[in-house]
């Protein structure tokens, strides 16, 4: 399941810099140079995929590499947050909602030579909704009642109510051979790359698959490069180890390629939250008053300068601008340490003191610092215990044994996780959880739009979590390419459109 990232973004302090913003097709100047169809591109990230499948805690960095890359859906979301057919080239639903006709393209291959059929797209949806896959829309997609499969060619889905989100919720499903085995070491997709090898923390190479059934990828081959480090990261781009970065992680690194002619910098906004997560069920941050006073002890905006040099957004609440259900909800629980003062003497917590499990990957270690230094001015007590990537993902996700924590969530419209009173951060609003399934029960875009405000405001109000800001997107590359993404959405990261001169 992919809900946060599991690469570091490196603190850092100051930096002024002009960044140019770029279309969504991505940027580049292929200028004086002839494109070479037989290409490598070299993709520096600092997103180490855990292995090779999305249900199996890959991370982000198998979004990043494998998505539309190696592998396809039904439907897909578009690097600026459309939902387009993939696999399939035609749908229809019926008059209730409750059953949707899909139609797949002819004549696609899988990367072992097997052509696909309706049975290989049954079973990827079943494989997303076995027990122990940890996929991002397990609970939304188990909104299915059966699939059925007449044709080759045809899949029909049976609904259990209404889900205006399923063809969105289709884009998390890889359609893999049914056939496929060791899928956290190896792959059988459909996409216009196959994985060549896989050596986990180093690198990831894609080949281009000669039997695609769409436009060929640009170039021959692609190597993800994984780092540990920010710095090390700028200085392979410097170097020309790497040719691009797909996601800058320290501000004052752009000081060495803004303004450079051999680089171009990418800036949009992302929809990576910083959180800070309470244990809603437990003591004392099952008392909304303590949760409001602890956000409002915090400068955001302070935070955000300090990490990102005033770059990024505050938000308010889990919605990014891109979502389209999106408010600027800052004003709900405002900076304000003389309130946060009040309401944690009126809660009967004078000497408040709780743990704060912190992932040991940046930003967090610094983020935590800072809140431990905020939270003292209002006395408050923070011991930080870091943890690693994997205790998180057990101890706090899996076992939600903690009291508070940071992590980065990373998936758009997210915000529906808080109708889920069994997800790790424990949030159980009756309301909320009513408003999130008539939301989806909607008959119009507009309607679950309308409803989803309303939930976005109400765990804002509830201070369900502090949502400290929103990290800005920016990737920087080698103006010999063109072709890359730039916004990020849901950490993927298409390459097959993407060409480098000669």
């Amino acid at each position: 399941m992919k809900i946060s990232r599991i690469a570091g973004l490196a603190a850092a302090l100051t930096v002024v810099a002009v960044l140019a913003t770029a279309c969504s097709s991505g940027s580049g100047s292929t200028a004086g140079g002839k494109v070479d169809p037989d290409a490598t591109i070299q993709i520096g990230s600092l997103a180490a995929p855990r292995n090779l499948s999305n249900v199996d805690a890959g991370g982000q960095g198998v979004t990043e590499a494998l998505n539309g890359n190696v592998y396809e859906g039904l439907f897909q979301l578009t690097d600026d947050g459309k939902v387009e057919k993939r696999l399939a080239t035609d749908y229809q639903v019926s008059a209730d909602g409750l059953t949707y006709t899909v139609k797949i393209r002819d004549g696609v291959k899988f990367h072992s030579g097997k052509t696909l059929t309706s049975a290989d797209v049954k079973s990827s949806l079943e494989r997303v909704l076995a027990d122990g896959s940890q996929s991002a829309r397990k609970s939304q997609l188990a909104v299915v009642a059966s699939v059925d499969t007449p044709d080759p060619q045809t899949v029909v889905f049976h609904l259990k109510s209404r889900s205006i989100s399923f063809p969105y919720n289709l884009t998390y499903v890889w359609i893999v051979n049914t056939d496929a085995k060791d899928l956290k070491t190896a792959e059988d997709g459909t996409g216009p790359y196959a994985v060549d090898k896989f050596k986990r923390d180093s690198s990831l190479s894609l080949k281009r698959f000669a039997g695609y059934w769409g436009t060929a990828a640009k170039s021959k081959e692609v190597v993800f490069t994984y780092f540990t480090d920010a710095s090390a990261l700028s200085n392979a781009l410097l170097t020309n180890a790497v040719d691009i970065v797909t996601q800058v992680q320290s501000p004052d690194a752009l000081t060495q390629f803004t303004g450079n002619k051999a680089y171009t910098v990418s800036e949009n906004t992302s929809t990576v939250k910083e959180l800070l997560a309470f244990n809603d069920k437990v003591a004392p941050f099952d008392d909304k008053r303590v949760r409001k006073a602890i956000t409002q002890a915090i400068d955001n905006k302070k935070l955000l300068d300090s990490i990102w040099a005033g770059r990024g957004t505050l938000i308010g609440s889990m919605v990014p601008p891109t979502d389209p259900w999106y408010e600027d909800l800052t004003k709900v629980n405002p900076y304000d340490p003389s309130a946060a003062k009040a309401l944690l003497a009126e809660a009967g917590q004078s000497n408040l003191a709780f743990t704060l499990d912190t992932p040991s990957y940046d930003p967090h270690p610094a983020v935590a610092e800072f809140i431990k230094s905020e939270l003292a001015k209002v006395g408050v007590t923070v011991t930080i215990n870091t943890i690693s990537e994997d205790q998180w993902y057990t101890n706090v996700f899996q076992k939600k044994a903690f009291t508070a924590t940071l992590q980065e969530h990373v998936n758009d419209r997210d915000l529906v996780w808080y109708g889920n009173p069994d997800f790790y951060w424990g949030y159980d609003n009756p309301q909320v959880v009513q408003w999130v399934a008539d939301a989806e029960q909607a008959s119009t875009t507009d309607e679950q739009t309308a409803i989803l405000k309303k939930v976005n405001s109400q765990i804002a109000e509830d201070a369900a979590s502090d949502w400290l800001f929103l990290a800005p997107q920016i990737v920087v590359a080698s103006s010999s390419l063109k072709g890359y993404p730039v916004h990020g959405l849901n950490s993927q990261f298409f390459v097959a459109g993407i060409e480098k001169t000669q």
